[in-house]
């Protein structure tokens, strides 16, 4: 099993973080809550990507769904 993709808000595309979820890479991305840092993991289980943050669970059917989210969130440009 590959190691996670460690990225920062911005760092990649939405394009491409959904590619890297799509041939089966996690990613990890680290945001600032309440101060803090957290990291929020993203994966893809081969039918549904998975937008797991400390406070709650994405669920997306289709990568429009998941893009449309990693824009939304910011966590890719």
């Amino acid at each position: 099993m590959t190691e996670p993709l460690r990225i920062d808000p911005g760092d990649r595309t939405a394009e491409e973080i959904v590619d890297e979820l799509t041939a089966g890479r996690r990613i990890l991305v680290t945001v600032e809550m309440l101060g803090e840092p957290r990291e929020i993991s993203l994966r893809y289980d081969g039918t549904h990507y998975y937008c797991d943050t400390p406070t709650r669970l994405h669920k997306h059917s289709n990568a429009t769904e998941m893009r449309e989210c990693v824009r939304e969130m910011g966590y890719g440009n």
